[in-house]
């Protein structure tokens, strides 16, 4: 039987790029990728413990942590412009791995950032202060991404290795708003954007006065504690 080396090419060709589809962004590292989130969410739930018996203040409500969908750390490389690879999803971005910090009170992640600069293996290696400078349409958040040093090997073949984090620590009323936010940012066809945008900066607003009014009413409870 006759086969067409052309046709034959194309169909490897075919085959390959089929196989580069199924196969994750992470290649190898996908599994290593959850051990190092299972650590960090290890670390840091070890110095809410301890704040916790020390002076029983829980410095966190939620913790909530995930490793960046394929899908959507392919679309990030597509966006940044580049190539669909683990050197690019592992070494030039840094949010494969994101945790999210929620407290009750703006004063308790100010704590956790205390705290996650003394982790053992870890460095902070950029952090963006949307709190203190909230974003134009009202957005509060503080933004850190921190280096780990974990003993496994990384995508540049060093071990132990290095793995990032993002960490975004909010209070619960600046959650709740980006929710809302990130709502309309992806939802089509919204009526009214313009003034939904303009209640939403309102909310933000109030919502950061709030978070400031039940700041000082726990610092006053404390100091009649003492």
């Amino acid at each position: 039987m006759f086969i067409c080396r052309l046709c034959t090419g194309f169909i490897c060709a075919q085959t390959v790029h089929k196989r580069n589809d199924l196969m994750s962004v992470y290649g190898q590292y996908e599994d290593t990728l959850s051990l190092v989130l299972g650590d960090l969410r290890q670390k840091i739930e070890a110095y809410t413990s301890e704040e916790y018996s020390r002076t029983g203040i829980r410095l966190h409500e939620h913790l909530i942590c995930r490793v960046k969908s394929d899908s959507s750390m392919r679309e990030k490389c597509r966006i940044k412009g580049l190539d669909e690879t683990p050197m690019s999803a592992l070494h030039e971005l840094h949010d494969s791995i994101g945790i999210r910090i929620v407290c009750s009170f703006v004063d308790d992640i100010f704590k956790n950032i205390e705290q996650l600069r003394r982790l053992d293996g870890c460095e902070i290696i950029s952090e963006k202060d949307y709190i203190t400078h909230a974003k134009p349409n009202g957005y509060r958040s503080y933004h850190m991404i921190l280096a780990s040093e974990q003993p496994y090997e990384d995508v540049l073949g060093n071990k132990p290795g290095i793995y990032y984090a993002e960490i975004q620590l909010r209070t619960i009323a600046m959650d709740s708003w980006a929710a809302l936010e990130h709502r309309l940012k992806y939802k089509k066809n919204i009526k009214n954007q313009a003034l939904i945008v303009s209640e939403l900066k309102r909310c933000a607003d109030e919502l950061a006065s709030c978070d400031l009014s039940m700041q000082t009413i726990r610092q006053l409870m404390m100091e009649d504690e003492q």
